[in-house]
């Protein structure tokens, strides 16, 4: 009898081991983390329901009880920037302590390829940042610190999520996003505190799938978005069967290119066959956001850097409405007022093998759209994209110029930190005046007179145009147009954009028509 209660109480403590829910913590609250100062520090992640649970950091303690799921939430008091490492501790049955932790500035890198475009592919490889071995050998910014979330797909919003904090250094800077990156050392240089990045990415995607589910019902005429998809994956065996026979041709082509050199495998690889979406996939409309941020909530951040929308381009003029909402629903999620949101404009690209076509330029006019909205900058990136490569080599300048953004808006650096911006256009006998912001120091045509402009009569045709810079404005005329009524400029997929302001920031592209 003894025994028999001796083994039932062992077995007792054994099943209360297995069936404990040890305390634990979201996965970016981990070694080598970075908080964001000055903001209140929101500290989440799961125990027992209804378990006690403090937080220690930097001499700060706080309490909280786990809710009826098991989720818990505390929010740490705002804390000023700190290099110096220190331990996030969490008490509760268990204690777990995250080493090395650091406050300073925090910023959620997202979008496709682009932005998931990593400072260090190999030699040789197809796409390769501008002088990659100089900056992977000089990367020595320990208090520069990257998390890379893992890419993932969910029908539903989910808190599972995989990734880890790297410290930079020339080893781990290979893998960090290379926009990020250049624009974190631009800061870091400029307000010696910390830099987080929290890269969060996957190429080759559209908008819809990083929308939340509430961004995507929020207008009815966003249905398109779910029947479009719905017909895709209707069609998805027979679009995948066509894609396994033409695959295997593509790749002997390429073989032979990649003999040709870097120039013919630029050309192939645009011809590559492109897989169909289907169920599962990472075009499912809120499929990345669910996976990829909403497990990312609500952590404190200073700001979003957003590059994307090249996988928009078959449907160009529904982008502005969507990238909208998606910044409208982002901010209501992550809960801190208008966080800012800076993002690149598409760069140069002819796309689908035709420089002229204006799939792109409507993509880029919808970006431009979105500056309406509160607290929202755009990085122009026109002169830097290439004929050939949907991924421009220049991330280094790319990241300058969002930095220029968020140092002149967020950190009271002085200095310019957009090219001109179209702001009327007026008729002047057979030319057009054309009224610029962002042109206080005057504007300048770099090496040839200004290209890429078109003058379009009530005819609606538009014919080649020169242009005549008069201080901060431009005077554009054409011989083909004696009554002329709307003007554009770099309006097309791949124009030669050469219009700069005094600081040497581009000039976005434009257009005075909605024809």
């Amino acid at each position: 009898m003894p025994l028999s209660r001796s083994f039932t109480a062992l077995l007792f403590v054994f099943l209360a081991a297995v069936t404990r829910a040890d305390v634990s913590l979201a996965p970016l609250f981990s070694d080598h983390a970075v908080l964001q100062r000055d903001k209140p520090i929101p500290v989440w992640g799961h125990a027992d329901a209804g378990e006690a649970v403090t937080v220690t950091f930097h001499g700060h303690t706080i309490s909280t009880t786990a809710g009826s799921d098991g989720r818990w939430i505390a929010c740490l008091d705002a804390l000023p920037a700190s290099a110096e490492p220190a331990d996030l501790v969490v008490t509760g049955k268990n204690k777990i302590a995250v080493h090395d932790v650091l406050v300073g500035e925090v910023w959620l890198c997202s979008g496709q390829s682009n932005m998931e475009f990593v400072v260090g592919n190999p030699p040789g490889a197809t796409f390769r940042v501008d002088n990659a071995d100089e900056e992977i050998a000089a990367a020595n910014y320990p208090l520069i610190r990257h998390f890379k979330v893992k890419i993932a797909e969910s029908d539903a919003p989910t808190e599972n999520m995989n990734g880890s904090w790297a410290v930079c250094s020339p080893e781990t800077v290979k893998l960090f996003t290379a926009v990020g990156y250049f624009f974190a050392r631009d800061i870091y240089e400029k307000l010696h505190v910390p830099v987080g990045l929290i890269n969060s990415t996957w190429g080759g995607t559209p908008v819809e799938a990083w929308m939340s589910p509430s961004a995507l019902d929020s207008n009815p005429a966003f249905a398109f978005v779910r029947a479009r998809w719905q017909k895709d994956v209707a069609e998805y065996p027979q679009r995948k069967a066509e894609y396994d026979a033409a695959l295997p041709l593509w790749e002997k082509d390429f073989v032979a290119a990649k003999a040709a050199g870097k120039e013919a495998q630029l050309k192939i690889f645009r011809l590559k066959p492109r897989p169909p979406h289907g169920p599962g996939d990472r075009w499912t409309p809120t499929g990345l956001f669910n996976s990829m941020i909403n497990p990312l909530l609500p952590y404190a951040l200073r700001g979003v850097l957003w590059y994307q929308g090249e996988s928009n381009a078959p449907h160009p003029t529904e982008y502005h409405e969507l990238f909208a909402a998606l910044i409208t629903a982002w901010r209501k999620h992550f809960g801190q007022g208008d966080l800012p949101f800076y993002f690149v404009q598409l760069a140069n690209y002819s796309y689908l093998y035709n420089a002229s076509g204006t799939e792109w330029a409507l993509i880029r006019e919808g970006q431009a759209q979105t500056l309406a909205l509160p607290e929202t900058a755009m990085a122009v990136a026109i002169d830097l994209g290439e004929h050939d490569n949907i991924h421009p080599r220049n991330k280094q300048e790319v990241g300058r110029r969002l930095a220029l953004i968020a140092e002149a808006r967020l950190y009271g650096i002085p200095g310019d930190d957009s090219g001109p911006m179209f702001a009327c256009a007026t008729r002047e006998g057979n030319a057009m005046r054309v009224h610029f912001t962002h042109a206080d120091n005057g504007l300048i045509a770099h090496e040839n007179p200004v290209q890429s402009l078109e003058l379009a009569g009530a005819d609606k045709v538009f014919h080649p145009a020169q242009g005549r810079i008069e201080g901060e404005t431009l005077l554009v005329s054409s011989p083909d147009v004696k009554d002329p009524v709307a003007v554009r400029y770099a309006w097309s997929n791949d124009p030669e954009a050469n219009l700069f302001n005094g600081a040497g920031l581009p000039a976005a592209p434009f257009r005075s028509d909605m024809w």
